[in-house]
């Protein structure tokens, strides 16, 4: 089935996986609005590609862990580029360190990043969605939601939330024509990753049966198939795009 061309907003898409997806969904004929928090610069680069290329994308500055910034993130997004059809909950934060040396503020900022931000921007989006009955809920997480990480006691919590969530708001809003999913990346060729130390790459990658980093953009193939209508039937799935890690 043919999909038609909608307005698709991703979170934390200046560089990286968000990127990745913007640039996907925008190939794929859609609107793109392009959230950063920080990296502006970026994000302008990234809207100048999209519309060199024939596309359409609107920048939008915004932290998803402020209820306000995402409400006017939102009104700004829709009246740019139309309603949002499409919600890629991709920014997200870490603030490492093992459990019994973690400060509460370090706990407590990774939660309002990771998963405030996705009900934030769920919540702003959802009713245009029930409204239009239409709609791809897709929220990019971890596989470390799934099995956990020594040192990552927040950030794994923060993501095994937005999979119950997503599981959750699935079952309410699948007779509605509206689908949630989240794909599970583990270890992408992304800044943070990048700046590993060689001794962590090499223990990391003994781990992956694939031999190897993944890339963000085999990661946003995921997410624009869930994105597509080939995907209509396919709602509360926790898609791990991880190389065989969490095997």
């Amino acid at each position: 089935m043919a999909d038609q061309p909608r307005t698709a907003l991703i979170t934390g898409a200046s560089r990286g996986i968000g990127k990745a997806i913007a640039l996907r969904l925008a190939a794929a004929g859609h609107r793109v609005g392009i959230n950063y928090r920080s990296h502006g610069d970026e994000a302008e680069e990234l809207r100048e590609e999209i519309v060199s290329n024939g596309g359409a994308a609107f920048v939008v500055q915004a932290d998803v862990g402020v209820k306000e910034d995402v409400v006017r993130m939102v009104e700004q997004t829709e009246e740019a580029l139309g309603p949002i059809e499409i919600l890629i909950n991709n920014a997200g934060i870490i603030d490492d360190g093992l459990f019994v040396r973690m400060r509460d503020e370090q706990f407590e900022k990774v939660f309002q990043t990771n998963t405030f931000g996705t009900y934030y921007c769920t919540r702003a989006v959802v009713n245009g969605m029930l409204k239009a009955r239409w709609g791809r809920i897709i929220s990019v997480s971890s596989v470390v939601g799934i099995r956990g990480n020594q040192g990552q006691a927040n950030y794994a919590a923060s993501k095994a939330a937005v999979h119950l969530m997503t599981m959750s708001l699935a079952k309410e809003l699948a007779k509605r024509e509206i689908t949630v999913n989240a794909v599970a990346p583990g270890y992408v060729e992304t800044a943070t990753v990048k700046g590993l130390p060689d001794s962590v790459k090499k223990q990391v990658l003994a781990r992956i049966f694939a031999g190897r980093f993944g890339q963000p953009d085999e990661v946003a193939a995921a997410v624009a198939f869930l994105a597509s209508e080939d995907a209509r039937y396919i709602t509360g799935e926790i898609l791990r795009v991880d190389g065989g890690l969490a095997i």
